[in-house]
């Protein structure tokens, strides 16, 4: 289970310019929904002035990738293109006040979507979607710039710490050779930083956003498909009442590996915040199985189901 700030839970139940933005003259898109993040960044910017005057998003992702995005908005309205550059993940998450070691990757996706943005803005070339021999990592599509950047901004020393900042090497395994070998190329350029300081368990601190070494603990017992399937009744039914308030309810119709299905109904059904439920009830749902899964509505479900 992961601690998160009131800072980072005031911006994922309250996110602050979601939505689309008609007129963008700078969109950036980076991550990819398949692999369970994704953000579009759009601004518009004052082609006088280079000032960002407007900006939102839409994030699709946990609690920790909503509240970045929602920050990085909130950071950039009022600066020039230039300024804003300037910006880093570590940033971000000092504004949040911390994130938790294994969501240091919503920050840098952040940092990643607004370097597109500019780039599109200032009519560089950007690519996100790589050739399959420049990846490091496939699974997640993680090249080595981006690993790169993470290094260097972060003062990042293991693959641990890599895998938390960029996710990748996160599924298969298969690239942490890859991932140490560019760790170690940067390395051998940088050097490694000093270990930041100790903080309070779980969430980084405000002076180095750096992730924290786990304790020595045994791991915890695996869940049956069994206690598996009644953590996600039990984790529906304690945000329903939430819901309810709003005159609206949710129901669980299908559990299909890391897939949830569920149905809204009442209020939410068709309500222009229905995406931001389905993302609360997902949050809810990883905190309780401490494991990433994707709540959709049951109206995807594949046919034949």
């Amino acid at each position: 289970m992961w601690n998160y700030t009131d800072k980072v839970k005031e911006h994922f139940f309250n996110p602050k310019n979601a939505g689309v933005l008609d007129g963008a003259n700078a969109v950036g898109e980076v991550g990819s929904i398949t692999c369970g993040d994704a953000l579009k960044l759009m601004m518009n910017v004052n082609p006088a002035t280079n000032v960002i005057e407007d900006a939102r998003f839409q994030t699709f992702g946990c609690g920790s990738a909503i509240a970045s995005s929602s920050a990085l908005t909130e950071m950039i309205i009022g600066k020039t293109v230039d300024e804003a550059l300037r910006l880093t993940n570590r940033d971000i998450a000092e504004y949040l006040g911390g994130l938790p070691p294994e969501k240091m990757h919503c920050s840098v996706m952040g940092a990643e979507a607004l370097r597109a943005a500019i780039a599109a803005y200032k009519g560089e070339a950007w690519d996100d979607d790589h050739e399959e021999g420049d990846l490091v990592c496939k699974c997640f599509g993680i090249d080595a710039a981006m690993i790169e950047r993470a290094v260097t901004v972060n003062g990042l020393t293991t693959l641990e710490e890599v895998t938390h900042y960029t996710k990748a090497g996160g599924s298969c395994q298969t690239c942490h050779e890859k991932i140490e070998d560019v760790l170690e190329a940067v390395l051998a350029k940088t050097g490694a930083l000093k270990p930041a300081k100790a903080h309070a368990p779980g969430t980084v601190g405000l002076d180095a956003i750096l992730p924290l070494k786990p304790k020595e603990a045994a791991p915890p017992p695996k869940l049956t498909n069994v206690q598996r399937m009644q953590a996600i009744m039990m984790a529906i039914e304690e945000i329903r009442p939430q819901i309810r308030k709003d005159g609206g309810d949710v129901e669980l119709v299908d559990i299909d590996g890391k897939d949830i299905y569920v149905r809204l109904s009442g209020a939410c059904s068709g309500c222009s915040q229905s995406a931001g439920t389905m993302m609360g009830v997902q949050m809810k749902l990883v905190e309780k199985l401490g494991e990433f899964v994707r709540v959709k509505p049951a109206s995807l479900m594949p046919a034949g189901a």
